[in-house]
Order: C-alpha cells, then sequence, then structure tokens
C-alpha cells in the first residue's frame, strides 16, 4: 500500500535523480537470482544525499507514527535498511535494532543486534520489496525472538504478484513510499524513457524470471 501520490512521486523523482534507481531497458543488468532486469536499485545511495534521506526519514517517520504510534521498536534489515531505519527510529526517539540475513558464525552468533525492550512491539523497516523473501526471513527471526511485528514499511517495491503472495502467506501488512507503476508514470512524464522503453519496462515487471530483451 503507497503512503500518498505525492509521496510516491516525489520519492521516484528522488531515487531517479541520484541514480539510485537505473533504467537501461537495452542493456539489461543481471540479478543474482540470474533475473535480467532493465532496472537496478540501490536505495543506499540515498543516504549520501542529505535533502533525500530527510525526506525518506521524515515521511517513513510519519507514516510508522499514524500506523502503529511510537509505543515500539523500529527493526532495519541489513545491509540495506540499517541507515534508514535508524534515521527513522532517531526521529521518532524509538529503540533501534537490525536484523542479519543469518546468525553469525562466532561469538554470540547472534541473527538480531541490538535490544529490544521486552513488551514493546516491532516496525520493520525495509529499503527494497522485489520478491519479499528476504524480507519476510527477518520478520521470521524476530518473532523467533518472541517479538510481535505490527508490519513492515519499505521505500519502494517492485510491486511482483510473487511479493504479494509471499506477504499475504506470511501474515505481514506492507506499505512503501513509492513502486514501480509511480516510478514509471515519472519517468515518462519527464521524458526519461520513450513510449517504447515503457512498454519494455511494462513487460518485465509482469514475468521477470523469464524476461528477455
Amino acid at each position: 500500500m503507497i503512503y500518498s501520490k505525492q509521496t510516491a512521486a516525489t520519492t521516484a523523482q528522488f531515487l531517479l535523480q541520484i541514480n539510485a534507481i537505473k533504467l537501461n531497458p537495452e542493456n539489461p543488468f543481471i540479478w543474482a537470482s540470474g533475473w535480467k532486469s532493465p532496472i537496478y536499485c540501490d536505495n543506499r545511495l540515498a543516504l549520501s544525499y542529505p535533502e533525500v534521506r530527510e525526506f525518506l526519514a521524515t515521511n517513513l517517520a510519519e507514516q510508522v507514527e499514524k500506523l502503529y504510534g511510537k509505543e515500539l521498536t523500529i527493526a532495519g534489515v541489513a545491509t540495506g535498511a540499517i541507515g534508514i531505519g535508524m534515521l527513522v527510529a532517531q526521529k521518532l526517539d524509538l529503540p533501534f535494532v537490525y536484523v542479519r540475513p543469518e546468525p553469525k558464525k562466532h561469538g554470540r552468533k547472534n541473527q538480531l543486534e541490538g535490544h529490544a525492550p521486552a513488551g514493546k512491539p516491532i516496525v520493520v523497516i525495509e529499503d527494497l520489496i522485489s520478491t519479499g523473501k528476504s524480507s519476510l526471513n527477518a520478520v521470521k527471526a524476530l518473532k523467533e525472538e518472541g517479538l510481535e511485528v505490527l508490519g513492515m514499511l519499505a521505500l519502494f517495491s517492485y510491486g511482483f504478484g510473487v511479493a504479494e503472495e509471499n506477504f499475504k502467506l506470511n501474515e505481514v501488512v506492507l506499505h512503501t513510499l513509492s513502486d514501480y507503476d509511480h516510478l514509471l508514470l515519472h519517468a515518462k512524464a519527464e521524458n526519461a524513457i520513450t513510449a517504447e522503453q515503457l512498454t519494455t519496462l511494462s513487460s518485465w515487471r509482469k514475468d521477470p524470471a523469464n524476461w528477455t530483451p
């Protein structure tokens, strides 16, 4: 679910402006999964731009408070959402923890880093949602610690059907500042892509696993 159309448009604008989101339909990127993709997102770049990170953190914080109040803990998903998650926690004056993809192999072998106060539920912050697998793995780790997860907020989602199914299956509510549809709307309005490229980008999202340029 999108926070607001205006926020979604501005978020897409900022992410394109700083090249956190790159569009290249003719020469696709190769994801770790092996998928060929005409788009690549690295939202961690937003941390390097004060105006952008302030906008993103402020809007995430406002949405957290509006949806869930302030009697909670903020959890960032490592590594991409540690920075933005901590900024949100700072704005709301809330405790912060982060979740590793898997437990450490040494030391205390933690997967959850930081102290989550007993009795306070958790809201998870993510930077990007693709299939949702890694994000939901973090939720699973938090629940295994006996913590109540209220929901997840992310900067951007590709809007894949498989992600929607995964979140429904795991009964996790997801809200995002922007998504793929708003990104394409903004890119087309700003003439950042041609009509032909828009068709290519739209067709990729329908079946990313089997898409070829």
